[in-house]
């Protein structure tokens, strides 16, 4: 009886958290379906109208038109909740990108091919963000961070590619395999870890730790990447192989499949990186045979897209507030930093992949999916404020920076890659491309 009697407390409190958690969902889910509708009516991809229905949930216009509403559905006790299933959501979204990544199709040269897109999008994008970055320091940065750490955030910011926003369009459109679908996907993997370790090394150095956490940081990663790929992907084979012959992922099978990328990502989190890259590390270790792909994304999918990550976007959400970008100067400085980060990666990822031998539409199709920075950098930048690196004008401006870059990557997309044409162009060799570019060009006109 007294256990009963000290038990019963805590399920009420139990019963009436369930009863606040609920509300929250419902209104994610639904706000994030209109707006994911509205968002493919005006030929955007659904992904970046649940984006946009998670910033209009917090301050931005719901908390701003509703405040109290506002607080009532997503009171503070909620928020940790929203914050786990984010996570959880976001780690296995990027897990089944991994998963499904076809590596029986790797061409010859296909990582060579990646590592150069995958420079030739940050490295401009650095190096941009970086010199416009010295020259706002005296008017956007904290007066104690100094020149050089406020430029090399800016850089890093804006050198992030979107990871799973640019992996929801290429589902969405099915190119996830495709020649440049898995290209894109690769590069934009490579820049979002170096973008994280520039973050480590920033971090770790104005919180005062020191080269040497930032070092270390850098090289349990790799570590762990190396063990992924290296000792548990052989372990994972004999379960590719029981699917193979029974046709479907049985209990235990799933058991295996949920909790290898939520311990990855636990890992990676643990370690100073973000969650999402040990799904992905974990996804990229599974077996690769068509039918356990299959079966994987047939199981989770649909609960992973369609629950988990409107929730991510949710609770990013609640973490933005776009202030008002007021006055000549500030106007200028938001100018300088959006032109800085289109440029970069745009002419930057368009350039080397015709340096690589694709043709001029699909050239220019990498660089708009590249220039897509989604939620990425809505973290990247939550983390610098949080952290007392930057200022809230700063903040907003990237915020902003966020919404136009991947607004415009799909229609840039569209424009240089037709409907009539995507498929063709996305399975074409270089060499048939240096040979057909200039008359297809043509009869595209």
């Amino acid at each position: 009886m007294p256990l009963l009697t000290l038990m019963a407390p805590a399920t009420d409190a139990n019963l009436a958290l369930m009863l606040k958690v609920f509300p929250a969902i419902a209104l994610i889910l639904l706000t994030s379906a209109i707006c994911g509708r509205l968002a493919l009516m005006v030929m955007q991809p659904r992904v970046l109208g649940e984006m946009v229905a998670g910033v209009l949930l917090g301050p931005t216009l719901f908390g701003w038109l509703f405040p109290e509403a506002q607080k009532a559905i997503f009171p503070p006790e909620v928020r940790p909740i929203l914050y786990v299933l984010s996570t959880i959501g976001l780690t296995l979204y990027m897990f089944l990108v991994g998963a499904g990544l076809d590596h029986g199709a790797r061409e010859p040269g296909e990582v060579r091919r990646a590592g150069v897109l995958a420079a030739s999008g940050i490295l401009p994008s650095l190096a941009l963000g970086f010199g416009a970055g010295l020259l706002l320091h005296g008017t956007l940065s904290r007066p104690e961070v100094s020149p050089w750490q406020f430029a090399l955030f800016v850089g890093g910011a804006l050198s992030l590619t979107a990871f799973p926003m640019l992996a929801r369009i290429l589902y969405e459109r099915g190119l996830e395999n495709s020649r440049i679908g898995r290209l894109t996907l690769i590069a934009a993997s490579i820049d979002d870890a170096l973008a994280w370790c520039i973050l480590a090394v920033l971090t770790a150095l104005h919180l005062g730790s020191g080269h040497g956490s930032a070092l270390l940081t850098i090289g349990l990663a790799a570590l762990f990447a190396a063990v992924m790929l290296g000792v548990v992907r052989p372990l994972l084979r004999r379960l590719g192989e029981s699917v193979q012959r029974t046709g479907q992922l049985g209990a235990t099978g799933m058991y295996v499949v949920i909790l290898v990328p939520l311990a990855a990502g636990w890992l990676t989190d643990w370690i100073g990186v973000y969650a999402v890259f040990g799904g992905f590390l974990a996804g990229l270790a599974m077996p690769r045979d068509a039918v356990f792909r299959q079966a994987l994304h047939g199981r989770m999918m649909e609960v992973v897209s369609t629950l988990l990550l409107p929730t991510f976007f949710t609770f990013s959400g609640l973490n933005t507030q776009l202030g008002g970008i007021a006055g000549g100067t500030m106007l200028l400085a938001f100018g300088l930093i959006l032109a800085a980060g289109f440029a970069g990666k745009y002419f930057g990822c368009s350039l080397s992949m015709r340096a690589l031998g694709f043709g001029w539409r699909e050239s220019y199709a990498v660089g708009a999916l590249m220039n897509a920075r989604g939620l990425m950098i809505l973290i990247f930048i939550n983390i610098g404020l949080a952290q007392g690196m930057i200022t809230q004008e700063l903040f907003s401006m990237l915020v902003l920076v966020a919404v136009l870059t991947t607004a415009g990557a799909l229609p840039l997309y569209k424009l240089a890659l037709p409907d009539r044409l995507e498929r063709v162009q996305a399975n074409r060799t270089p060499e048939a491309e240096r040979r057909e570019d200039k008359p297809l060009e043509q009869s595209a006109t």
